[in-house]
């Protein structure tokens, strides 16, 4: 497992001159944000901005984008369950995952709450 903290740094390329929709731009900065961004090399760059011509499509009507467009954007952990297949998990996440509870722990909640009411 790798872990990456998230640090806001803005990372990579801005993108090349295109007709971008608005949502693309916005898409590109929170990958540029983001976690992973801290592995990208040029080539996932690369990638990723020829990934970013077919978010365009998608968002000005091409559905036909959106298969290759999912594929494209797991391969940089997209999601949660992309992240886990990566083996790739981010520090914000770590915190936000909810702490196992032995029985012991839950025993003595119950006991506090019975005793305060």
């Amino acid at each position: 497992m790798t872990k990456v903290a998230k640090d806001g740094a803005l990372r990579g390329p801005d993108l090349p001159e295109y007709d971008w929709h608005p949502r693309t731009l916005t898409w590109w900065d929170t990958w540029r944000r983001s976690a992973q961004a801290q592995q990208f090399t040029s080539t996932d760059w690369d990638f990723l901005t020829d990934t970013a011509i077919l978010h365009t499509r998608l968002w000005n009507g091409e559905a036909s984008s959106a298969a290759e467009l999912r594929i494209r954007a797991a391969k940089f952990g997209a999601t949660p369950e992309d992240r886990m297949r990566l083996k790739v998990q981010v520090d914000e996440e770590a915190e936000q995952a909810p702490k196992p509870t032995t029985s012991k722990a839950r025993r003595a909640r119950i006991l506090q709450a019975v005793e305060s009411a």
